[in-house]
């Protein structure tokens, strides 16, 4: 479940500041007619630091940037700039490049070079206000039976980065 266009659908945003800040338990199911109040018995009032969250992802397919509709645009946009006030470093990943661009599908090494997906980050970036720098791009694995060391250079890159941006933040607290 992510975000949607219509109200009463898809993960509600207080819900998710909620659980930037803590307040929710792992596991907790996200339920977009229901959402979570401090009364609820699962509500966590008194959240620790390993409670709340310490990097924010948004993953989208390379595809599908220029289809998000405006109403999801901002409430993307609404749960960036609250982690951005919690201070809560934030990442993106474009995934499906193969699919989304049939030069990153034939040689998958140039996927930082090619136009068409440099033009998607940057449109991504644009939308929500998240630097170029802190957006990654991603081939899912999807048909492969093997392993591929230049898909895992960039699902591993991604990783890295999220961990160091998430390291960074647990050091400056």
């Amino acid at each position: 479940m992510g975000f949607e266009k219509n109200a009463n659908t898809g993960v509600d945003v207080e819900d998710v500041k909620l659980a930037m800040r803590g307040h929710m338990p792992n596991g907790y199911k996200f339920n977009p007619v229901a959402h979570l109040q401090d009364t609820d018995r699962d509500y966590i009032s008194c959240p620790t630091l390993e409670d709340r969250v310490h990097i924010l992802v948004g993953v989208i397919p390379a595809d599908s940037v220029s289809l998000i509709s405006e109403e999801v645009v901002k409430k993307l946009r609404e749960v960036r700039l609250a982690a951005a006030d919690l201070g809560i470093p934030q990442l993106a990943i474009l995934t499906k490049v193969d699919e989304a661009c049939l030069e990153a599908k034939n040689d998958i090494n140039e996927t930082y070079r090619i136009k068409y997906l440099k033009e998607q980050v940057d449109r991504f970036s644009l939308l929500l206000g998240i630097p170029p720098n802190c957006i990654f791009l991603v081939k899912n694995y999807s048909s492969e039976i093997e392993t591929n060391d230049d898909i895992n250079a960039l699902i591993l890159s991604a990783l890295k980065q999220m961990i160091t941006f998430g390291e960074d933040f647990l050091d400056d607290l």
